[in-house]
């Protein structure tokens, strides 16, 4: 007999059941239902985007090849089976919020791993940059962006100490950016990078009372004065270090504008900073990390299911996103506990699809060991024929 659950199961030992219904009764998204439940509603989902399945039609074929482990993931056997009709109305009618309450739990538990940014100092770093996801303006009008296209945005808060989205607010795409990073939650001590899109003084203003510190770009016809010269190391890629104050804000605030170059590109880049503390070169290597928020949304453009979606509502591409989401989630949990797993996340999602519902054990297999091996019987119960 396998003493392992199956690898799908594995994975979802990390969501407490206890803690999902909770947010059931507190959502109310199973009032009045009779069939479908909102943990099956939620596997089916999360199986469409680890495997990659392009539609209901093929999520429906593929949970339902698998019965006989339905029961070890948490679906009992009234649901006889999962019908792709019942789950397009789940995700247009039940309120994508239970899943957004999910991710922001999960999020919590994965921050209490211990891990670490690639720096020296010990403040939190996040990066904040946003990505449109483009819509048939057709089958999504909702979404309204342009003439003839349509889009909604995403805009991530991702935390250096693992590489993982810790915030995401989804807007229009009309939505300028300036207005989606104010809604990004902070704490004094934050440090936050971003490019210059987001440049807005009045919100720099407010993060310097906040002592919130943030390494962003200067814009080319920003107005300002400079107060005084700092000293750089010769022959290093910063070429000067100004303490600077811009007019336009109430309070006399003084910045930093530092210039680096890049040493491949040999391009010069203007950085903007209210840190007056650190050394320009720590400065420069902050803004040069802002690269992993780039990474990440191409890995999860690539990977998960949030450019081609299961239902046209705005509900439903909500759920479908909360869920993307909180599939990267696992997958860091998952790398943490299993401390010599190097896999990147194409390779873990290339390869898992093809093995949710073997049953081995998930950790051995995560770094390289190969499940026990079944004891052959002992050659003294062979029978022996005598002739």
């Amino acid at each position: 007999m396998n003493k392992y659950n199956t690898i799908f199961g594995q994975m979802l030992d990390f969501i407490s059941r206890s803690h999902f219904e909770k947010l059931v009764k507190e959502y109310k998204t199973e009032q009045g239902a009779k069939g479908l439940r909102s943990w099956t509603q939620f596997i089916a989902m999360l199986f469409g985007q680890i495997s990659g399945q392009h539609g209901l039609r093929s999520i429906e074929h593929g949970m339902n090849s698998q019965k006989n482990s339905w029961y070890h993931i948490g679906i009992t056997s009234v649901e006889r089976e999962v019908k792709r009709s019942t789950l397009s109305y789940a995700n247009t009618h039940r309120d994508a919020g239970l899943f957004e309450a999910l991710f922001k739990s999960l999020v919590i538990q994965a921050q209490s791993i211990p891990d670490k940014h690639s720096f020296k100092f010990k403040n939190p770093l996040y990066s904040i940059d946003s990505t449109v996801i483009d819509l048939c303006l057709k089958l999504f009008p909702w979404a309204d962006f342009r003439k003839e296209k349509g889009g909604i945005k995403l805009t991530i808060k991702l935390d250096h100490q693992g590489k993982i989205p810790c915030f995401a607010v989804v807007t229009d795409a009309r939505e300028h950016d300036t207005k989606g990073i104010k809604k990004v939650p902070y704490n004094p001590g934050d440090v936050f990078v971003f490019d210059r899109g987001y440049v807005d003084y009045a919100y720099f203003e407010s993060l310097c009372m906040e002592k919130v510190w943030f390494v962003t770009r200067l814009k080319k016809n920003a107005v300002f004065r400079y107060s005084k010269k700092r000293s750089v190391t010769e022959g290093a890629n910063v070429l000067s270090d100004y303490e600077i104050t811009i007019p336009s804000l109430s309070n006399e605030i003084t910045l930093r504008k530092i210039i680096v170059r890049d040493p491949e590109t040999k391009k010069k880049i203007v950085i903007l900073t209210n840190n007056l503390q650190w050394s320009s070169a720590t400065i420069a290597g902050i803004y040069k990390d802002r690269w992993q928020i780039e990474l990440f949304f191409k890995a999860l453009k690539q990977n998960l299911k949030i450019k081609r979606f299961y239902g046209n509502s705005k509900n439903a591409v909500m759920t479908q996103i909360w869920i993307a989401l909180i599939a990267y989630l696992l997958f860091y949990m998952l790398k943490q506990k299993s401390k010599q797993w190097e896999l990147s996340f194409t390779i873990f999602i290339s390869v898992i699809k093809t093995m949710l519902f073997q049953r081995i054990c998930l950790y051995d297999w995560l770094c390289g060991t190969s499940p026990p091996i079944k004891p052959k019987l002992s050659s003294c119960y062979n029978l022996e024929f005598i002739w």
